[in-house]
């Protein structure tokens, strides 16, 4: 049996865009190249890592001529640690991609005619931004270039960072994080020395066990801040002592929690989270509305631009008082409870129990009761029967997961046939693949991209349709 044939080194090749995923494309032998970390412009040495018939990734060895698009990325964990990868484009450019990232699905996927579309709506902070932030625990932290050349023993191998991208059991250690207010990384770096000094054992992946395996840190715009810690092992004594060291040296933090999780995976969804302190909640506002977000809540990781989002939605169904408005995906109300005081009645549905839970009580804290809200599956409470029951909707608003809608759900829309339907989507490939499907009998008016996540290649896009 002869050799496995080694991926290439392609040398002095020239980036001329990027990709929808976020990575740099350069062109090979007629082939496309992906690569990260790069930018239009660069020339490099890269080596394919792997290669299909149509295509080919690679990554980075050596840089021979800079763009001139380069900036100097701000944080030292860039290239090893998973987010911001844009870091070395210039705001605007990010910006120019992720418009051309929305106009190449909807028009490619979708075969959307754009008639109307605004230009992408950027984030009001391209740093701090962040509401929720999740660090994980390692005894086995990824270790720089440097240390593996020194090849001294290294005696330090905990962590509390992020995952390194592909690698669930290496986590990049952090010491300072540009996506969420500092406090942020005083609590993670005061929890990380606190655990050290006293010998708290930190997670090991592959074994599953250790004492310290998450921190979950989430703040609002109020300046209410909660932390969850996630222990691997159920010891009463240490976690009590972990949980007054957090809360003497942080009397800031409104809501502290803890939640114990000896399952393999890293959800605790599924679990029974213990109030430690303060409130089981922290509250976020927009326009004078007020939301309740608690540990397992989902909400819009970028408030001041979820504000954005939900305003641009809110314009695009052109409400008024006579209207029943659907809102699928609704977590836990937000966008229902912001439209419900400009129309008739709210109608929302969403998979986790929970959040329906929050719905309610956020309807209630905000003096809507026009809203009605529905846990379930969308594909199987949203049918004919449901519309039948509580009437067909004028508007339906739909921001779903980014997979999409099901199929089933898109055949039920069609036949409840609301005036107008708004798209809110963080995935451009899948909602002009629901775009194309709903053109039976709609046509797309209106489309404003909006950037929520700076540095990252994410987009988030709001879609008008109207019935033909």
């Amino acid at each position: 049996m002869g050799r496995k044939r080694k991926h290439p080194l392609i040398e002095k090749l020239e980036i001329i865009d990027i990709a929808a995923e976020g990575k740099a494309i350069g062109k090979y032998n007629n082939q496309v190249v992906f690569v990260p970390w790069l930018a239009p412009g660069d020339v490099a040495d890269v080596q394919v890592v792997r290669k299909k018939k149509k295509f080919m990734e690679a990554r980075v060895e050596k840089i021979h001529e800079h763009s001139s698009l380069r900036q100097h990325p701000f944080c030292k964990h860039f290239t090893i640690c998973g987010g911001c990868k844009w870091q070395h484009l210039p705001y605007g450019h990010q910006l120019k991609f992720k418009q051309k990232q929305v106009v190449d699905n909807l028009t490619r996927i979708g075969k959307v005619e754009l008639k109307n579309i605004s230009k992408i709506k950027p984030s009001l902070k391209e740093k701090y931004y962040r509401n929720k932030l999740e660090f994980t625990f390692s005894a086995t932290r990824w270790l720089t270039d440097d240390e593996v050349e020194k090849k001294e023993d290294i005696t330090d191998r905990n962590a509390l960072g992020f995952h390194v991208p592909g690698r669930f059991d290496r986590v990049l250690d952090i010491e300072k994080c540009y996506l969420q207010d500092d406090l942020s990384n005083q609590i993670r770096l005061a929890v990380r020395e606190f655990a050290i000094k006293e010998e708290f054992s930190f997670y090991h992946q592959r074994a599953n066990e250790g004492l310290l395996r998450n921190l979950i840190i989430r703040n609002s715009n109020l300046g209410e801040w909660m932390v969850i810690m996630v222990f691997g092992e159920e010891r009463p004594n240490d976690i009590e002592s972990f949980m007054y060291y957090i809360k003497d040296l942080f009397p800031q933090i409104t809501s502290l929690q803890y939640v114990v999780n000896t399952k393999v995976n890293d959800t605790i969804g599924d679990l029974d989270i213990v109030l430690f302190d303060g409130r089981e909640y922290i509250l976020e506002e927009m326009e004078g509305l007020q939301f309740k977000i608690g540990a397992k809540s989902f909400f819009q990781t970028n408030s001041d631009q979820a504000l954005e989002l939900y305003k641009i939605a809110r314009n695009f169904a052109q409400l008024n008082k006579t209207d029943l408005v659907y809102d699928l995906y609704t977590g836990t109300g937000t966008i229902a409870n912001f439209v419900a005081k400009q129309c008739k009645q709210v109608i929302g549905v969403e998979y986790v129990e929970p959040a329906i839970v929050d719905a309610r009580i956020n309807a209630e804290n905000n003096g809507n009761d026009n809203t009605l809200f529905f846990a379930g599956d969308m594909k199987d409470v949203l049918d004919d029967d449901f519309i039948a029951l509580h009437g067909k909707p004028n508007v339906l608003i739909t921001d779903p997961p980014r997979a999409g809608m099901h199929p089933d759900v898109v055949k039920t829309i069609l036949r409840a046939e609301p005036d107008r339907i708004v798209y809110v989507s963080c995935n451009p490939a899948t909602q002009a693949r629901d775009l194309e499907l709903l053109s039976e009998k709609y046509e797309v008016t209106a489309v404003q991209p909006v950037d929520m996540f700076p540095h990252t290649h994410h987009v988030e896009n709001v879609v008008r349709l109207d019935k033909k």
